[in-house]
Protein backbone atom coordinates (compact mmCIF):
# COMPACT_ATOMS: atom_id res chain seq x y z
CA UNK A 1 0.00 0.00 0.00
CA UNK A 2 2.90 2.64 0.92
CA UNK A 3 4.45 1.27 -2.38
CA UNK A 4 1.05 2.20 -4.57
CA UNK A 5 1.01 5.44 -2.72
CA UNK A 6 4.70 6.70 -3.65
CA UNK A 7 4.08 5.29 -7.34
CA UNK A 8 0.60 7.06 -7.33
CA UNK A 9 2.69 10.58 -6.36
CA UNK A 10 4.80 10.36 -8.58
CA UNK A 11 2.65 10.09 -11.22
CA UNK A 12 0.69 12.97 -9.75
CA UNK A 13 4.18 14.99 -9.61
CA UNK A 14 4.41 14.74 -13.20
CA UNK A 15 0.83 15.74 -14.42
CA UNK A 16 1.16 18.64 -11.81
CA UNK A 17 3.85 19.63 -13.58
CA UNK A 18 2.68 19.00 -16.79
CA UNK A 19 -0.41 21.63 -16.13
CA UNK A 20 1.76 24.06 -14.04
CA UNK A 21 3.62 24.27 -17.67
CA UNK A 22 1.22 26.32 -19.03
CA UNK A 23 1.27 29.12 -16.73
CA UNK A 24 4.87 29.59 -16.57
CA UNK A 25 5.34 32.57 -19.23
CA UNK A 26 3.40 34.04 -16.63
CA UNK A 27 4.65 33.74 -13.54
CA UNK A 28 8.17 34.06 -11.87
CA UNK A 29 10.65 30.66 -11.23
CA UNK A 30 10.08 31.35 -7.57
CA UNK A 31 6.19 30.92 -7.98
CA UNK A 32 6.29 28.01 -11.13
CA UNK A 33 9.02 26.25 -8.35
CA UNK A 34 6.25 26.94 -5.31
CA UNK A 35 3.29 25.48 -7.54
CA UNK A 36 4.71 22.45 -8.72
CA UNK A 37 5.90 22.00 -5.35
CA UNK A 38 1.65 22.70 -4.50
CA UNK A 39 0.59 19.84 -7.25
CA UNK A 40 2.93 17.36 -5.67
CA UNK A 41 1.42 17.61 -2.17
CA UNK A 42 1.18 14.16 -0.63
CA UNK A 43 -1.29 15.40 2.19
CA UNK A 44 -4.02 17.03 2.12
CA UNK A 45 -7.04 17.54 4.16
CA UNK A 46 -10.55 18.49 3.17
CA UNK A 47 -11.94 17.57 6.55
CA UNK A 48 -12.04 19.00 9.73
CA UNK A 49 -15.30 18.84 10.88
CA UNK A 50 -17.11 21.91 9.04
CA UNK A 51 -20.38 23.53 8.37
CA UNK A 52 -21.75 19.93 7.22
CA UNK A 53 -21.08 18.26 10.73
CA UNK A 54 -18.63 15.58 9.17
CA UNK A 55 -16.35 14.12 11.33
CA UNK A 56 -12.40 14.36 11.15
CA UNK A 57 -10.80 12.14 8.75
CA UNK A 58 -7.11 10.81 9.56
CA UNK A 59 -4.24 11.50 8.40
CA UNK A 60 -4.76 8.18 5.88
CA UNK A 61 -7.69 9.17 4.80
CA UNK A 62 -7.18 12.65 3.76
CA UNK A 63 -4.03 11.29 1.96
CA UNK A 64 -6.52 8.55 0.09
CA UNK A 65 -9.01 11.08 -0.94
CA UNK A 66 -6.45 13.56 -2.24
CA UNK A 67 -5.56 10.95 -4.40
CA UNK A 68 -8.81 9.86 -5.74
CA UNK A 69 -9.73 14.03 -6.31
CA UNK A 70 -6.25 13.94 -8.49
CA UNK A 71 -7.34 11.08 -10.73
CA UNK A 72 -10.54 13.04 -11.59
CA UNK A 73 -9.50 16.62 -11.66
CA UNK A 74 -7.14 18.80 -12.55
CA UNK A 75 -4.55 19.53 -9.84
CA UNK A 76 -6.04 22.13 -7.26
CA UNK A 77 -2.32 23.64 -6.60
CA UNK A 78 -2.53 25.41 -9.79
CA UNK A 79 -4.91 27.59 -8.28
CA UNK A 80 -3.33 30.73 -5.54
CA UNK A 81 -4.53 30.42 -1.98
CA UNK A 82 -3.66 33.12 0.13
CA UNK A 83 -5.10 33.96 3.85
CA UNK A 84 -5.35 36.44 5.84
CA UNK A 85 -5.28 35.05 10.13
CA UNK A 86 -5.25 37.80 12.60
CA UNK A 87 -5.48 37.15 16.33
CA UNK A 88 -9.06 38.47 17.52
CA UNK A 89 -7.67 39.94 20.75
CA UNK A 90 -8.21 43.77 19.56
CA UNK A 91 -8.86 46.40 16.82
CA UNK A 92 -7.75 45.66 13.42
CA UNK A 93 -4.79 48.22 12.77
CA UNK A 94 -3.51 49.55 9.61
CA UNK A 95 -1.20 46.92 9.46
CA UNK A 96 -3.38 43.91 9.46
CA UNK A 97 -5.43 46.26 7.50
CA UNK A 98 -2.36 46.27 4.63
CA UNK A 99 -1.85 42.34 5.10
CA UNK A 100 -5.42 41.64 4.76
CA UNK A 101 -5.72 43.98 1.52
CA UNK A 102 -2.21 42.13 -0.35
CA UNK A 103 -3.39 38.77 -0.12
CA UNK A 104 -6.50 40.10 -1.29
CA UNK A 105 -5.19 41.65 -4.17
CA UNK A 106 -2.81 39.13 -4.73
CA UNK A 107 -5.93 36.62 -4.88
CA UNK A 108 -7.92 38.77 -7.16
CA UNK A 109 -4.75 39.50 -9.44
CA UNK A 110 -4.15 35.49 -10.28
CA UNK A 111 -7.91 34.54 -10.26
CA UNK A 112 -7.11 32.51 -6.65
CA UNK A 113 -8.91 31.94 -3.11
CA UNK A 114 -8.70 34.49 -0.02
CA UNK A 115 -9.18 33.00 2.90
CA UNK A 116 -10.16 34.28 5.98
CA UNK A 117 -9.07 32.41 9.48
CA UNK A 118 -9.44 33.05 12.92
CA UNK A 119 -6.32 32.18 14.91
CA UNK A 120 -7.82 32.35 18.70
CA UNK A 121 -5.94 30.10 20.49
CA UNK A 122 -5.17 32.60 22.69
CA UNK A 123 -8.20 32.03 25.12
CA UNK A 124 -7.21 34.53 27.98
CA UNK A 125 -7.31 37.51 25.09
CA UNK A 126 -9.48 36.37 22.35
CA UNK A 127 -12.99 37.39 22.47
CA UNK A 128 -15.70 36.81 19.50
CA UNK A 129 -16.69 40.52 20.05
CA UNK A 130 -13.07 41.85 18.55
CA UNK A 131 -13.31 38.97 15.51
CA UNK A 132 -17.22 40.32 15.01
CA UNK A 133 -15.03 44.01 14.67
CA UNK A 134 -12.50 42.78 12.38
CA UNK A 135 -14.82 41.01 10.21
CA UNK A 136 -17.08 44.79 9.54
CA UNK A 137 -13.83 46.31 9.60
CA UNK A 138 -12.36 44.18 6.56
CA UNK A 139 -16.31 44.48 4.98
CA UNK A 140 -16.11 47.92 5.01
CA UNK A 141 -13.00 48.05 3.30
CA UNK A 142 -14.68 45.95 0.59
CA UNK A 143 -11.76 42.98 1.29
CA UNK A 144 -14.64 39.45 0.88
CA UNK A 145 -13.04 36.34 1.07
CA UNK A 146 -13.66 33.25 0.13
CA UNK A 147 -13.89 31.30 3.00
CA UNK A 148 -14.07 31.80 6.38
CA UNK A 149 -15.87 31.52 9.47
CA UNK A 150 -18.93 32.98 8.59
CA UNK A 151 -19.49 31.71 4.74
CA UNK A 152 -18.09 28.13 5.37
CA UNK A 153 -15.70 26.39 2.66
CA UNK A 154 -14.41 23.09 2.09
CA UNK A 155 -11.01 23.24 4.22
CA UNK A 156 -12.94 24.53 8.02
CA UNK A 157 -13.76 25.18 10.49
CA UNK A 158 -11.88 28.68 9.91
CA UNK A 159 -11.47 29.47 13.83
CA UNK A 160 -8.83 27.42 15.12
CA UNK A 161 -10.49 26.62 18.53
CA UNK A 162 -12.40 24.65 16.65
CA UNK A 163 -9.50 22.60 15.32
CA UNK A 164 -7.89 21.39 18.27
CA UNK A 165 -8.39 17.94 17.09
CA UNK A 166 -6.70 17.99 14.48
CA UNK A 167 -3.39 19.36 16.09
CA UNK A 168 -3.67 16.77 18.25
CA UNK A 169 -3.99 13.95 15.92
CA UNK A 170 -1.12 15.37 14.39
CA UNK A 171 1.29 16.15 17.20
CA UNK A 172 0.70 12.58 17.67
CA UNK A 173 1.97 11.62 14.63
CA UNK A 174 4.99 13.40 14.84
CA UNK A 175 5.90 11.68 18.38
CA UNK A 176 5.05 8.20 16.68
CA UNK A 177 7.94 9.04 14.22
CA UNK A 178 10.20 10.82 16.52
CA UNK A 179 9.51 14.27 15.59
CA UNK A 180 8.11 15.46 18.96
CA UNK A 181 7.98 14.04 22.77
CA UNK A 182 6.38 14.58 25.66
CA UNK A 183 7.68 16.93 28.10
CA UNK A 184 6.35 16.87 32.10
CA UNK A 185 9.44 19.31 32.81
CA UNK A 186 8.06 22.05 35.74
CA UNK A 187 7.78 25.89 35.71
CA UNK A 188 10.05 25.79 38.07
CA UNK A 189 12.42 23.65 36.40
CA UNK A 190 11.84 24.80 33.03
CA UNK A 191 12.99 28.92 35.34
CA UNK A 192 15.88 27.38 36.67
CA UNK A 193 17.20 25.86 33.35
CA UNK A 194 16.75 29.58 31.94
CA UNK A 195 18.21 30.84 34.65
CA UNK A 196 21.38 28.60 34.62
CA UNK A 197 21.67 29.79 30.47
CA UNK A 198 21.25 33.36 31.87
CA UNK A 199 24.51 33.15 34.24
CA UNK A 200 26.54 31.04 31.64
CA UNK A 201 25.51 33.37 28.61
CA UNK A 202 24.37 30.20 26.84
CA UNK A 203 21.64 30.50 24.06
CA UNK A 204 18.05 30.23 26.03
CA UNK A 205 16.98 26.86 24.49
CA UNK A 206 15.13 23.87 26.37
CA UNK A 207 18.01 21.51 27.99
CA UNK A 208 15.88 19.09 29.77
CA UNK A 209 15.79 15.54 30.01
CA UNK A 210 12.40 14.72 28.48
CA UNK A 211 14.13 14.81 24.97
CA UNK A 212 16.36 11.14 26.17
CA UNK A 213 13.66 9.94 28.12
CA UNK A 214 13.09 6.29 27.97
CA UNK A 215 9.97 4.82 26.87
CA UNK A 216 9.31 3.66 30.52
CA UNK A 217 10.21 6.93 31.96
CA UNK A 218 7.64 8.57 29.70
CA UNK A 219 4.88 6.18 30.29
CA UNK A 220 5.09 6.31 34.02
CA UNK A 221 5.21 9.96 34.42
CA UNK A 222 1.48 9.33 32.35
CA UNK A 223 0.14 7.07 34.77
CA UNK A 224 0.78 9.09 37.53
CA UNK A 225 -1.33 11.91 36.13
CA UNK A 226 1.59 14.67 35.52
CA UNK A 227 0.74 16.99 33.07
CA UNK A 228 2.51 17.14 30.00
CA UNK A 229 3.26 19.47 26.73
CA UNK A 230 4.42 17.90 23.46
CA UNK A 231 7.76 19.56 22.41
CA UNK A 232 9.25 19.56 18.82
CA UNK A 233 12.83 17.76 18.68
CA UNK A 234 14.30 20.42 16.19
CA UNK A 235 17.16 18.41 14.34
CA UNK A 236 20.75 19.70 15.33
CA UNK A 237 23.07 21.89 13.10
CA UNK A 238 21.50 22.22 10.01
CA UNK A 239 20.93 25.12 7.32
CA UNK A 240 17.17 25.88 6.92
CA UNK A 241 16.84 27.60 3.88
CA UNK A 242 13.47 29.82 2.39
CA UNK A 243 13.37 32.03 -0.67
CA UNK A 244 11.05 35.07 0.39
CA UNK A 245 9.57 36.63 -2.86
CA UNK A 246 10.67 40.39 -1.23
CA UNK A 247 13.46 39.14 1.42
CA UNK A 248 15.25 36.65 -1.30
CA UNK A 249 17.09 33.95 0.31
CA UNK A 250 17.05 33.62 4.08
CA UNK A 251 18.89 31.37 6.22
CA UNK A 252 19.00 29.97 9.63
CA UNK A 253 20.88 27.70 12.09
CA UNK A 254 19.04 25.32 13.81
CA UNK A 255 21.34 25.46 16.82
CA UNK A 256 19.95 28.57 17.45
CA UNK A 257 16.76 27.23 18.13
CA UNK A 258 15.94 24.77 21.01
CA UNK A 259 12.98 22.23 21.62
CA UNK A 260 9.60 24.09 20.64
CA UNK A 261 6.36 23.68 22.78
CA UNK A 262 3.84 22.43 20.27
CA UNK A 263 0.77 21.34 22.61
CA UNK A 264 0.25 22.86 26.21
CA UNK A 265 -0.46 21.53 28.77
CA UNK A 266 -3.72 22.56 28.30
CA UNK A 267 -4.39 20.81 25.46
CA UNK A 268 -3.96 23.87 22.78
CA UNK A 269 -1.93 24.06 20.40
CA UNK A 270 1.51 26.75 20.41
CA UNK A 271 1.07 29.90 17.22
CA UNK A 272 3.39 28.15 15.57
CA UNK A 273 2.37 24.67 15.12
CA UNK A 274 -1.18 26.10 14.08
CA UNK A 275 0.17 27.94 11.59
CA UNK A 276 1.79 25.41 10.07
CA UNK A 277 -0.81 23.06 10.02
CA UNK A 278 -3.61 25.24 8.80
CA UNK A 279 -1.45 26.20 5.93
CA UNK A 280 -1.34 22.88 4.48
CA UNK A 281 -4.64 21.40 5.09
CA UNK A 282 -5.99 24.85 4.06
CA UNK A 283 -3.63 24.57 0.80
CA UNK A 284 -2.61 27.94 1.21
CA UNK A 285 0.20 28.57 -1.81
CA UNK A 286 1.74 31.52 -0.09
CA UNK A 287 1.34 33.17 2.41
CA UNK A 288 1.67 36.97 2.90
CA UNK A 289 2.55 38.51 6.23
CA UNK A 290 4.47 41.54 8.30
CA UNK A 291 8.68 40.76 8.37
CA UNK A 292 7.92 40.40 12.13
CA UNK A 293 6.51 37.21 11.50
CA UNK A 294 10.08 35.98 9.68
CA UNK A 295 11.55 34.54 12.64
CA UNK A 296 8.53 32.02 13.57
CA UNK A 297 9.31 30.99 9.78
CA UNK A 298 12.26 28.80 11.32
CA UNK A 299 9.90 26.41 13.28
CA UNK A 300 6.95 26.44 10.90
CA UNK A 301 9.19 25.26 7.96
CA UNK A 302 10.58 22.58 10.54
CA UNK A 303 6.97 21.23 11.01
CA UNK A 304 6.12 21.75 7.32
CA UNK A 305 9.00 19.26 6.86
CA UNK A 306 8.70 16.55 9.49
CA UNK A 307 5.02 16.18 8.57
CA UNK A 308 5.55 16.02 4.83
CA UNK A 309 3.69 18.58 4.57
CA UNK A 310 4.86 21.09 1.17
CA UNK A 311 6.07 24.43 2.01
CA UNK A 312 4.23 27.74 0.79
CA UNK A 313 5.99 30.48 -0.89
CA UNK A 314 6.77 33.45 1.79
CA UNK A 315 6.44 37.18 1.18
CA UNK A 316 7.52 39.21 4.37
CA UNK A 317 6.14 42.84 4.08
CA UNK A 318 7.62 45.45 5.95
CA UNK A 319 6.16 47.38 8.70
CA UNK A 320 4.56 50.29 8.68
CA UNK A 321 6.58 53.11 10.97
CA UNK A 322 5.06 56.76 11.95
CA UNK A 323 6.65 59.74 10.80
CA UNK A 324 9.07 60.19 12.96
CA UNK A 325 10.28 56.19 12.02
CA UNK A 326 9.36 54.67 15.43
CA UNK A 327 7.26 51.89 15.37
CA UNK A 328 3.32 53.02 14.57
CA UNK A 329 1.44 53.01 17.57
CA UNK A 330 -1.51 55.02 19.74
CA UNK A 331 0.45 57.86 20.68
CA UNK A 332 0.75 58.67 16.88
CA UNK A 333 -3.18 59.12 16.63
CA UNK A 334 -5.61 57.09 15.05
CA UNK A 335 -4.41 53.59 14.05
CA UNK A 336 -7.10 51.14 13.83
CA UNK A 337 -9.33 51.04 10.88
CA UNK A 338 -12.50 51.23 13.11
CA UNK A 339 -10.62 54.94 14.14
CA UNK A 340 -10.31 56.34 10.49
CA UNK A 341 -14.17 55.06 9.40
CA UNK A 342 -15.72 56.92 12.33
CA UNK A 343 -13.57 60.11 11.64
CA UNK A 344 -14.81 60.48 7.75
CA UNK A 345 -12.66 58.11 5.82
CA UNK A 346 -14.16 56.78 2.84
CA UNK A 347 -13.23 53.15 2.66
CA UNK A 348 -11.94 53.52 -1.23
CA UNK A 349 -9.38 56.16 -0.03
CA UNK A 350 -8.12 53.97 2.91
CA UNK A 351 -7.84 50.75 0.75
CA UNK A 352 -5.57 53.20 -1.80
CA UNK A 353 -3.26 54.69 0.47
CA UNK A 354 -2.75 51.11 2.47
CA UNK A 355 -2.06 49.95 -0.86
CA UNK A 356 0.96 52.33 -1.43
CA UNK A 357 2.90 51.74 1.93
CA UNK A 358 5.45 49.53 0.42
CA UNK A 359 4.18 48.88 -3.02
CA UNK A 360 4.22 50.67 -6.47
CA UNK A 361 2.93 49.79 -10.10
CA UNK A 362 5.92 51.80 -11.13
CA UNK A 363 4.83 54.73 -12.30
CA UNK A 364 3.86 58.20 -10.54
CA UNK A 365 0.00 57.44 -10.38
CA UNK A 366 -1.18 57.31 -7.04
CA UNK A 367 -4.93 57.37 -7.00
CA UNK A 368 -6.15 53.62 -7.87
CA UNK A 369 -9.80 52.55 -7.45
CA UNK A 370 -9.88 48.95 -5.93
CA UNK A 371 -10.31 47.14 -9.55
CA UNK A 372 -7.23 48.73 -10.84
CA UNK A 373 -4.91 47.83 -7.50
CA UNK A 374 -6.56 43.88 -8.51
CA UNK A 375 -5.17 44.21 -12.33
CA UNK A 376 -1.81 45.61 -11.37
CA UNK A 377 -0.87 44.61 -7.92
CA UNK A 378 2.22 41.91 -7.93
CA UNK A 379 4.63 40.55 -4.73
CA UNK A 380 7.77 41.71 -6.75
CA UNK A 381 6.92 45.22 -6.66
CA UNK A 382 6.71 45.23 -2.99
CA UNK A 383 9.71 46.83 -1.46
CA UNK A 384 12.04 46.17 1.58
CA UNK A 385 12.36 49.12 3.10
CA UNK A 386 9.56 50.29 5.76
CA UNK A 387 6.68 52.43 4.75
CA UNK A 388 5.76 55.28 6.30
CA UNK A 389 1.88 56.41 7.93
CA UNK A 390 1.80 59.59 6.78
CA UNK A 391 -1.82 60.65 7.75
CA UNK A 392 -1.49 63.84 6.00
CA UNK A 393 -1.43 62.38 2.57
CA UNK A 394 -3.77 60.25 3.96
CA UNK A 395 -6.37 63.04 4.06
CA UNK A 396 -5.40 64.36 0.45
CA UNK A 397 -5.70 61.21 -0.97
CA UNK A 398 -9.33 60.66 0.98
CA UNK A 399 -9.90 64.32 -0.41
CA UNK A 400 -9.23 63.16 -4.49
CA UNK A 401 -11.69 60.27 -3.88
CA UNK A 402 -14.41 62.10 -2.28
CA UNK A 403 -14.04 64.78 -5.27
CA UNK A 404 -14.42 61.87 -7.37
CA UNK A 405 -17.72 60.79 -6.34
CA UNK A 406 -20.87 62.25 -7.79
CA UNK A 407 -22.04 65.07 -6.58
CA UNK A 408 -25.37 64.55 -5.15
CA UNK A 409 -23.41 61.39 -3.35
CA UNK A 410 -21.30 63.67 -1.88
CA UNK A 411 -23.56 66.11 -0.80
CA UNK A 412 -26.32 63.01 0.96
CA UNK A 413 -23.10 61.99 2.85
CA UNK A 414 -22.02 65.33 3.98
CA UNK A 415 -25.40 66.18 4.82
CA UNK A 416 -26.29 63.42 6.90
CA UNK A 417 -22.87 64.31 8.78
CA UNK A 418 -24.02 67.28 9.75
CA UNK A 419 -27.32 66.39 11.28
CA UNK A 420 -25.19 63.68 12.97
CA UNK A 421 -23.44 66.46 14.19
CA UNK A 422 -25.90 68.59 15.56
CA UNK A 423 -25.45 71.59 12.87
CA UNK A 424 -28.24 71.04 10.83
CA UNK A 425 -31.78 69.83 11.86
CA UNK A 426 -32.39 68.50 8.28
CA UNK A 427 -30.60 68.38 4.87
CA UNK A 428 -33.52 68.45 2.51
CA UNK A 429 -34.42 72.13 3.09
CA UNK A 430 -33.17 75.08 0.30
CA UNK A 431 -31.02 76.09 3.01
CA UNK A 432 -29.49 72.90 4.49
CA UNK A 433 -28.85 72.00 0.58
CA UNK A 434 -27.44 75.12 0.18
CA UNK A 435 -24.77 74.80 3.47
CA UNK A 436 -24.17 71.06 2.73
CA UNK A 437 -22.95 72.54 -1.27
CA UNK A 438 -20.57 75.24 0.23
CA UNK A 439 -19.34 73.16 3.57
CA UNK A 440 -18.66 70.27 0.43
CA UNK A 441 -15.81 72.47 -0.89
CA UNK A 442 -12.48 71.46 -1.05
CA UNK A 443 -13.10 68.96 2.00
CA UNK A 444 -10.95 66.52 2.50
CA UNK A 445 -12.74 64.41 5.04
CA UNK A 446 -16.85 64.47 5.54
CA UNK A 447 -16.04 64.90 9.39
CA UNK A 448 -14.59 68.37 8.51
CA UNK A 449 -17.83 69.57 6.88
CA UNK A 450 -19.33 70.45 10.95
CA UNK A 451 -16.47 72.86 11.38
CA UNK A 452 -16.84 74.38 8.15
CA UNK A 453 -20.35 75.17 8.22
CA UNK A 454 -20.12 76.32 11.55
CA UNK A 455 -17.22 78.66 11.23
CA UNK A 456 -19.95 80.08 8.47
CA UNK A 457 -22.54 80.33 10.71
CA UNK A 458 -20.72 81.86 13.72
CA UNK A 459 -19.85 85.29 13.90
CA UNK A 460 -16.46 85.91 16.75
CA UNK A 461 -16.16 89.44 15.76
CA UNK A 462 -14.66 90.55 19.09
CA UNK A 463 -11.92 87.91 19.19
CA UNK A 464 -10.73 88.76 15.37
CA UNK A 465 -10.75 92.48 15.92
CA UNK A 466 -8.57 92.12 19.11
CA UNK A 467 -6.20 89.53 17.53
CA UNK A 468 -2.35 90.22 16.34
CA UNK A 469 -3.44 89.39 12.55
CA UNK A 470 -6.10 92.08 12.37
CA UNK A 471 -4.29 94.80 14.19
CA UNK A 472 -3.44 96.37 10.54
CA UNK A 473 -7.06 96.45 9.09
CA UNK A 474 -8.45 97.80 12.52
CA UNK A 475 -5.87 100.28 12.29
CA UNK A 476 -6.68 101.47 8.57
CA UNK A 477 -9.52 103.45 9.41
CA UNK A 478 -11.69 100.09 9.86
CA UNK A 479 -14.61 102.03 11.50
CA UNK A 480 -15.27 103.44 8.25
CA UNK A 481 -16.26 100.40 6.66
CA UNK A 482 -18.05 99.40 9.96
CA UNK A 483 -20.64 102.52 9.59
CA UNK A 484 -20.66 101.61 5.80
CA UNK A 485 -22.26 98.11 6.42
CA UNK A 486 -24.72 99.44 9.23
CA UNK A 487 -25.80 101.87 7.00
CA UNK A 488 -26.53 99.72 3.72
CA UNK A 489 -27.93 96.87 6.24
CA UNK A 490 -30.05 99.44 7.70
CA UNK A 491 -31.48 101.05 4.51
CA UNK A 492 -31.83 97.53 2.99
CA UNK A 493 -29.37 98.56 0.07
CA UNK A 494 -27.11 95.26 1.73
CA UNK A 495 -30.15 92.86 1.01
CA UNK A 496 -30.79 93.97 -2.33
CA UNK A 497 -27.26 93.61 -3.03
CA UNK A 498 -27.43 89.47 -1.64
CA UNK A 499 -30.01 89.08 -3.46
CA UNK A 500 -28.35 90.13 -7.18
CA UNK A 501 -25.96 87.16 -6.15
CA UNK A 502 -22.31 86.85 -6.86
CA UNK A 503 -22.61 89.86 -9.24
CA UNK A 504 -25.04 91.86 -7.19
CA UNK A 505 -23.05 91.49 -4.24
CA UNK A 506 -19.64 91.78 -6.25
CA UNK A 507 -21.57 95.24 -7.58
CA UNK A 508 -22.03 96.58 -4.18
CA UNK A 509 -18.88 96.54 -2.42
CA UNK A 510 -16.67 97.75 -5.80
CA UNK A 511 -19.30 100.63 -5.23
CA UNK A 512 -18.44 101.19 -2.11
CA UNK A 513 -14.85 100.63 -2.63
CA UNK A 514 -14.95 103.79 -5.27
CA UNK A 515 -16.88 105.84 -3.08
CA UNK A 516 -14.47 105.39 -0.35
CA UNK A 517 -11.83 105.51 -2.31
CA UNK A 518 -10.53 101.75 -1.76
CA UNK A 519 -9.57 98.78 -3.48
CA UNK A 520 -7.77 95.15 -3.07
CA UNK A 521 -6.86 94.16 0.08
CA UNK A 522 -7.73 97.00 1.96
CA UNK A 523 -11.26 96.99 0.87
CA UNK A 524 -11.89 93.27 0.53
CA UNK A 525 -10.34 92.49 3.96
CA UNK A 526 -12.33 94.79 5.90
CA UNK A 527 -15.71 93.99 4.24
CA UNK A 528 -15.16 90.18 4.95
CA UNK A 529 -14.32 91.15 9.06
CA UNK A 530 -17.17 93.37 9.34
CA UNK A 531 -19.69 91.05 8.03
CA UNK A 532 -18.27 87.42 8.73
CA UNK A 533 -15.99 88.35 11.71
CA UNK A 534 -13.70 86.22 10.42
CA UNK A 535 -10.12 87.02 8.17
CA UNK A 536 -10.44 83.90 6.81
CA UNK A 537 -13.37 81.87 5.04
CA UNK A 538 -15.09 80.60 1.78
CA UNK A 539 -16.86 83.67 -0.28
CA UNK A 540 -18.03 86.17 1.34
CA UNK A 541 -21.26 87.08 -0.58
CA UNK A 542 -22.24 82.91 -0.51
CA UNK A 543 -22.08 83.47 2.88
CA UNK A 544 -24.45 85.90 3.05
CA UNK A 545 -26.77 84.16 0.72
CA UNK A 546 -26.85 81.41 2.99
CA UNK A 547 -27.92 83.45 6.08
CA UNK A 548 -30.06 84.96 3.73
CA UNK A 549 -31.60 81.53 3.41
CA UNK A 550 -31.94 79.98 7.20
CA UNK A 551 -35.33 79.22 8.00
CA UNK A 552 -35.11 77.43 11.22
CA UNK A 553 -32.73 74.59 9.87
CA UNK A 554 -29.94 75.19 12.13
CA UNK A 555 -28.84 72.49 15.08
CA UNK A 556 -28.31 72.66 18.71
CA UNK A 557 -24.61 72.42 18.22
CA UNK A 558 -24.13 75.09 15.13
CA UNK A 559 -23.74 78.37 17.22
CA UNK A 560 -25.33 79.75 14.63
CA UNK A 561 -25.29 84.26 14.50
CA UNK A 562 -28.12 85.44 12.24
CA UNK A 563 -26.94 88.80 10.38
CA UNK A 564 -29.59 91.11 12.47
CA UNK A 565 -27.13 89.73 15.62
CA UNK A 566 -24.46 90.53 13.76
CA UNK A 567 -25.36 93.71 13.05
CA UNK A 568 -26.09 94.65 16.77
CA UNK A 569 -23.10 92.92 17.55
CA UNK A 570 -21.02 95.78 14.61
CA UNK A 571 -23.40 98.40 15.68
CA UNK A 572 -22.02 98.34 19.58
CA UNK A 573 -18.23 97.90 18.34
CA UNK A 574 -18.56 101.08 16.27
CA UNK A 575 -20.25 103.12 19.23
CA UNK A 576 -17.17 102.29 21.53
CA UNK A 577 -14.95 103.03 19.00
Amino acid sequence: RLLGSITFAAFGFAYASKMAGTMRGMMSPLVQRGLIARNAMCFISRGAKGSSGRSTQNVRAAVAEAAAATKTAQPTGTEVRVRFAPSPTGNLHVGGARTALFNYLYAKRHGGKFVLRIEDTDTARSTRTSEEAMVRDLKWLGLDWDEGPDVGGPHGPYRQSERTHIYKELADKLVAAGHAYPCFCTDEELDAMKKEAEEKKLPPIYRGKWATASKEEVEAMKASGAPYCYRFRVPKNQEVKISDIIRGEVTWNTDTLGDFVLLRSNGYPVYNFCVAVDDCLMRITHVIRAEEHLPNTLRQVLIYDALGFPRPIFSHVSLILAPDKSKLSKRHGATSVGEFKSQGFLAPAMVNYLSLLGWNDGTEQEIFAKDELSAKFSLERITKSPAVFDKVKLGWMNGQHLKALPEAEVEALVGSALVEAGVLTSHTTPFAKLAVKMASKNLELVGDAAGVLKDMLAYPLADTVASADAKAVVEDNFKEIVDVVLAAYASGELATAVKGGHDGFKAWVNGVGKAQKRKGKRLFMPMRVALTGRMHGPDVGEQLELLAAEAGDVGPDAGYVPLAARMEALKAWSASH
